[in-house]
């Protein structure tokens, strides 16, 4: 037999591979940059990212998944740990930074068992027990919240709110996403159910952020559809149509061919006459305000202002559907099928001039279950991140109120699983006992990131936090102002329990994910493969702006 074996390829040409500890270390290298890239924003004293794309457009933000969401990351490990924010987004709405910067730290801790030579499926398993056991911890050091624990509800939002650019009004700001979450929350088999997208949000440049306001209705970024309707409709009956109000052109090619002078007039008559008709109907109804989600006709638009009916026309289906919640009144498709029965009522809609435009207001519904928030700011990018900042104080206080239990912040409830945790990892037998041990050492990265980000000594103040909590304070935070320790719930630093849990499960889940992947093959058959970088290095995988 010959010396020289020929080679057997079965994979394609251009595919690479690396596997065991290079392939771990590298997603553990990537996850860990991601966490990195995030972490100096969290907490009150945390730092803005400024994010420039392509075409040069800004963005300055310190929201987690807004960073991640803008940045181009190209390594699937990382992809992974993007995905985190993502999830904490969509289920809290809120604590985005929290998750990722916990998983990173989980990832870490777990090379230095990996290290050791821990198989990953012992780290893995003492993940997971480690997860179960520092949710049933959170469950039993949280409190009770209802709608009628106002104080609690404004401290949820004023905590979510701090750091960010709303910082400046947050007395005012919590007020208004307490107010227009509870009137869009429903009580469902003794059940809270809040649906945050019954919450409009409206940005306008011009003003402080101080004129932001609430309004127990609707604003649409539209005007009346003719100078001639009135600007100002009292106690407004509302028809909400979704056809177009005018005439339709025929499905199919029709040639019409007039040969007389009259004829044609007849025939403008007659469209005249169908619209005029189809305006009787709406005003038949009732009604003294139009909301169509699809085209006026001009002359249509004519006979709506001698009647006196406000009219507006393309109106967002997801508007339409908020004018519904708002003022009771059904959407009907069908123009002849309109009647008294589906009008909605509303106390004023009227025009008004906001910036440089027309909006419409839609308010003084009676028991609006869908409400606006009109964020206003000096430029642009100072509107975007207040209603970033708004945003995360609804999901907050919504998270808060459909769960029913909140817990302290600064640090607080972190360092209080770090110490049960520990106390547990004592009484487990066998490896998962050193996992335990780690996870429970990773919590501890979050009150160490608000120390560091404030310019505080971490080891001082995690030792301070720590002997506090030993002498039976769980709820014992850093206080990033003036660097001491302090009762994070009497200050009123309250968060619901939903941000850690979720935080907990997600980071978890995804460190060991990454954990037990032993082997990475990028496919070459589209183009060239990526090029998987040497131990220790990012590579190209950490392209990220």
């Amino acid at each position: 037999m010959s010396k020289d074996v020929q080679p057997i390829f079965i994979m394609p040409e251009g595919t690479s591979r690396s596997s065991g500890k290079v392939a771990q270390r590298n997603n553990i290298m990537a996850a860990k940059l991601v966490a990195e890239t995030v972490r100096t924003t969290l907490g009150p004293k945390g730092m803005d990212k400024m994010l420039v794309d392509s075409i040069g457009d800004i963005i300055v933000t310190n929201d987690g998944v807004t960073i991640l969401e803008e940045m181009q990351i190209e390594h699937p490990a990382a992809k992974m740990i993007v995905e985190i924010a993502k999830t904490q987004e969509d289920e809290v709405g809120d604590g985005t930074t929290t998750a990722v910067v916990l998983a990173g730290e989980f990832l870490k801790k777990a090379e230095a068992l990996l290290e050791q030579e821990i198989h990953p499926t012992v780290i893995a398993k003492g993940y997971r027990i480690a997860a179960d056991k520092a949710n049933q911890i959170l469950n039993k050091i949280a409190k009770t919240c209802t709608d009628k624990d106002k104080k609690i509800l404004s401290d949820v939002a004023i905590t979510a709110m701090v750091g960010k650019g709303a910082e400046s009004a947050k007395g005012k700001l919590s007020g208004i996403v307490v107010k227009a979450v509870e009137a869009v929350m429903e009580k469902r088999n003794g059940k809270n159910t809040i649906d945050t997208d019954d919450i409009k949000i409206e940005k306008k440049v011009g003003s402080s952020i101080e004129e932001t306001e609430l309004i127990e209705g609707i604003i649409l970024d539209k005007e009346r559809v003719n100078s001639g309707m009135p600007k100002n409709v009292k106690n407004a009956k509302i028809a909400l149509v979704d056809s177009a109000i005018e005439i339709k052109d025929t499905e199919t090619d029709a040639k019409i061919t007039i040969t007389d002078p009259e004829k044609l007039q007849a025939f403008l008559d007659m469209e005249e006459d169908m619209l005029k008709k189809m305006v009787d109907k709406i005003s038949g109804s009732g009604a003294n305000v139009l909301f169509c989600q699809k085209g006026i006709d001009d002359v249509a638009q004519h006979f709506l202002s001698k009647k006196g009916i406000y009219a507006c026309r393309r109106v967002k289906k997801s508007d339409m559907e908020k004018l519904s919640k708002a003022t009771g009144g059904k959407i009907v498709t069908n123009l002849d099928d309109l009647s008294k029965t589906d009008i909605g009522t509303a106390g004023v809609v009227e025009e008004r001039k906001v910036g440089d435009e027309h909006m419409t207001y839609v308010f003084d519904c009676n028991s609006a279950k869908a409400v606006t928030l009109l964020v206003r700011g000096g430029t642009e990018h100072v509107v975007d991140e207040v209603t970033r900042a708004v945003e995360d104080a609804i999901g907050d206080v919504s998270a808060t109120l459909i769960s029913g239990k909140v817990v302290a912040g600064a640090g607080a409830p972190e360092i209080e699983v770090a110490k049960e945790l520990k106390k547990y990892a004592n009484s487990l037998s066998g490896r998962e006992q050193l996992a335990v041990s780690a996870f429970a050492e990773a919590m501890e990265i979050i009150p160490r990131t608000l120390s560091e980000n404030a310019g505080l000594d971490p080891i001082d103040t995690l030792t301070d936090l720590k002997a506090q909590h030993d002498k039976g304070k769980k709820w014992a935070g850093i206080n990033v102002f003036n660097g001491k320790v302090m009762d994070a719930w009497n200050e009123g630093v309250i968060e619901p329990l939903k941000i850690k849990t979720q935080a907990i499960s997600s980071a978890s889940e995804v460190a060991v994910m990454i954990l037990r992947i032993d082997d990475v093959i990028a496919s070459g058959e589209t183009g060239a493969a990526p090029q998987m970088p040497p131990p220790g290095m990012g590579g190209p995988g950490m392209d990220m702006m």
